[in-house]
């Protein structure tokens, strides 16, 4: 009976170890190309930035040299509009004299590191010291690419949780909430009570109160996105257009609801000596602009340094793994063992770098409207 017991319980373990390497190297590889598989040796830093940059495609998984993925659409404004799929790109891969970069090209356009251009009236692409050259013609962009189209389905997402929410309150009023109720009233509470309140004042808290709940929601259901395995291995708030646009939010609120004590600390700060002004001013007008800077810059570099980590980590298992396979399943066990440690870190970093975000903002906008001491 022993034996038995003993014989499902390894049978349990090898299935939850399956499982747990398929999680962590899926999530790590979802956004993969075909750099691991090939023939030419292991570039890390190749493989690392293709993994986090954006793309035309959703890339869901690879199999040796069979790859699966979504191509997304592209829109480009040149003599006119111009619609068609990514995947009139990626069938046709170019290689063009002096570019050290991979290409693809489709009719007049060619596509080198995500970036799309339009070829000569000689049909060919100039190249200068390996990289096309800055003078190309580029057509204006608005392609929905791999970033785009997370941000699309995070949205859809934020809708989906508060609707379904505001159903249930709408169907059982006066009921204890269950479900997804729970979770949603819990962190409108938090981030409520816990930083707008505190940072902004009773009074006026609810006037900001939508934007900062929205915003808090939106970076941690992006965050958490970008860890779910075999979805395209998303990073939302590692592109840095997404974080522009929050922090831009955040200066264009600040800004307007302003009042007078606010600009007057800025450009006339009271009982400060004349001499002090001089010098003070321009600092005080500097971290206007510094503020949201800090913001966009602390968002993206610290969601983009915890899938370097991870990346650099897998990266290491096929650098050992080329020179010695002992090596590779060595380092590959240490790997592991370091990514799991890791993916638990990225759950806590996704909520406290949503929570940070909107702390921050809150106390932005708690300074531009706080009533002047006397």
């Amino acid at each position: 009976m022993s034996v038995i017991q003993s014989h499902t319980r390894n049978k349990i373990f090898k299935v939850l170890a399956f499982g747990v390497s398929f999680l962590l190297f899926g999530s790590a590889f979802a956004s993969g190309g075909s750099e691991e598989h090939s023939k030419k040796s292991f570039n890390a830093g190749e493989m690392i930035m293709h993994h986090i940059a954006d793309q035309h495609q959703v890339h869901i998984a690879s199999f040796g040299e069979n790859h699966i993925s979504i191509p997304l659409p592209i829109l480009l404004v040149d003599d006119g509009l111009k619609f068609f799929s990514a995947s009139k790109f990626y069938h046709n891969p170019v290689q063009i004299p002096g570019l050290t970069s991979h290409a693809y090209q489709y009719e007049n356009y060619v596509m080198v590191d995500e970036h799309i251009f339009k070829v000569g009236t000689d049909g060919a692409l100039s190249v200068e010291n390996g990289e096309v050259s800055s003078t190309t013609l580029k057509p204006f962009d608005l392609s929905i690419t791999k970033s785009v189209f997370g941000f699309i389905i995070t949205g859809f997402l934020l809708l989906l949780l508060f609707v379904t929410a505001a159903r249930k309150y709408k169907r059982n009023k006066n009921q204890a909430p269950s479900g997804v109720q729970t979770l949603i009233e819990s962190l409108v509470l938090f981030v409520r009570d816990d930083i707008v309140v505190p940072s902004i004042g009773e009074k006026k808290a609810d006037k900001f109160l939508p934007f900062l709940l929205t915003t808090f929601f939106f970076i941690w259901l992006a965050n958490m996105l970008g860890l779910i395995p075999f979805v395209g291995g998303f990073n939302i708030m590692g592109t840095i257009g997404v974080t522009v646009i929050l922090a831009l939010c955040v200066f264009v609120i600040t800004t307007i609801n302003a009042n007078k004590g606010y600009w007057m600390h800025i450009f006339w700060p009271p009982n400060v000596p004349f001499a002090i002004k001089l010098i003070l001013v321009p600092i005080e007008v500097f971290q206007i602009f510094l503020k949201p800077i800090i913001l966009m810059i602390r968002l993206t570099a610290n969601i983009t340094a915890g899938h370097i980590i991870i990346l650099a980590f897998v990266s290491l298992i096929f650098i050992f793994g080329e020179s010695s396979v002992a090596g590779g399943y060595g380092v590959g066990a240490g790997s592991l063992i370091f990514m799991i440690f890791m993916n638990f870190i990225e759950l806590l970093v996704a909520f406290l770098q949503a929570y940070v975000f909107t702390l921050l903002a809150a106390l932005y906008f708690g300074s531009a409207v706080e009533e002047a001491h006397h």
